[in-house]
């Protein structure tokens, strides 16, 4: 008789959902729920190439919960999801780092879904993205 070996059918994993302030440089796979604070859009100062027929849409979000708060980077149909007020949920989001500050980001692997509002106060004076890392080179002796 076979049993169910390591290679039967997939199953999904549940997703865990961490909290603002658990966010670490060069991790990914996060679920969050986070509500949007301000949502601007960034101008887009180079003329795309031509294979790129329509410009991407790019939006840096302050979203947050009731541990803290970092800049979201919406691309494209993202940008709408992302409305001032609005509780979104963001699934398996990566941190980008830019100029040095954390990002959270959603890839193609990713999704951002709107969810029922929120009954958490966003806590606006830890804002993770104001942190500034440095990338220090450990020579192991």
């Amino acid at each position: 008789m076979a049993t169910a070996s390591a290679q039967g059918p997939a199953t999904k994993r549940k997703p865990v959902f961490v909290k603002v302030d658990q966010l670490k440089p060069g991790t990914n796979g996060h679920t969050l729920t986070v509500k949007v604070l301000s949502s601007k859009a960034v101008p887009q100062q180079s003329r795309p190439a031509p294979s790129q027929l329509r410009q991407a849409r790019i939006a840096e979000c302050l979203v947050g919960d009731e541990t803290g708060t970092i800049v979201f980077t919406a691309r494209n149909d993202q940008v709408d999801l992302m409305k001032p007020g609005t509780t979104v949920i963001v699934r398996n989001a990566k941190i980008d780092m830019f100029k040095g500050s954390m990002r959270l980001a959603v890839d193609k692997w990713g999704r951002v879904e709107v969810t029922e509002p929120a009954n958490f106060t966003v806590t606006e004076d830890n804002n993770l993205s104001l942190v500034e890392y440095e990338l220090v080179n450990v020579v192991e002796e």
